[in-house]
């Protein structure tokens, strides 16, 4: 049990473990989906705590319009799910998800599977960290430094309500996406 200052229990990430959290503690997982050229956040999904990253995608994928264009999808390796895998390619965008290292090439023949077992056969073939360098599977790094951004606005939602909760984070989005408006710093290489 930790006491902070002024006397009062504090509870800790293991006293939380251990013990379990307090009743009014709720988890929200925030799922974002950004444009690779200009950094804005184009979807925004909030969930429980105990909801999976990989069932978002599709979710995410609806969010943004039919009339834009999806160039790549970049993804970490959680992402190699059949869902995922076929709404990728329902849009008709290129995916760049490593397969898991026990992956195994898939029997259906859809426009997704067909796209996972290439994936599968190039890393295969060329290596895993190879096909990283290759695929510019590296450029999904960006989403992580958003996610950084918006934590710098806040680890904690004020609203208790979870649509009230779920517009917080949309508002916070937006307030994200004017800044990158402003502008971005621009990096050259000198000779």
């Amino acid at each position: 049990m930790l006491v902070d200052s002024t006397g009062i229990k504090v509870e800790g990430e293991w006293h939380r473990r251990k013990h379990g959290a307090s009743k009014r503690r709720v988890w929200r997982k925030i799922h974002i989906g950004i444009d690779e050229e200009t950094l804005e956040i184009r979807a925004v999904e909030v969930t429980s705590g105990n909801a999976g990253d990989a069932p978002m995608l599709p979710e995410l994928l609806k969010q943004i319009g039919l009339d834009r264009q999806i160039a790549t999808v970049t993804a970490d390796g959680a992402y190699d799910t059949r869902a995922c895998h076929d709404a990728i390619a329902d849009r008709g965008a290129a995916e760049i998800i490593p397969p898991r290292r026990n992956a195994r090439p898939w029997k259906r023949d859809s426009a997704g599977a067909r796209a996972r077992n290439e994936i599968l056969r190039a890393s295969k073939h060329l290596g895993r960290a190879l096909w990283r360098n290759w695929s510019g599977s590296h450029r999904r790094s960006r989403v992580e430094t958003k996610m950084n951004c918006v934590k710098l606005l806040g680890q904690r939602l004020m609203s208790r309500d979870f649509d009230r909760q779920v517009a917080e984070v949309q508002i916070r989005a937006a307030v994200l996406n004017r800044f990158t408006a402003l502008g971005i710093p621009l990096t050259v290489a000198m000779g």
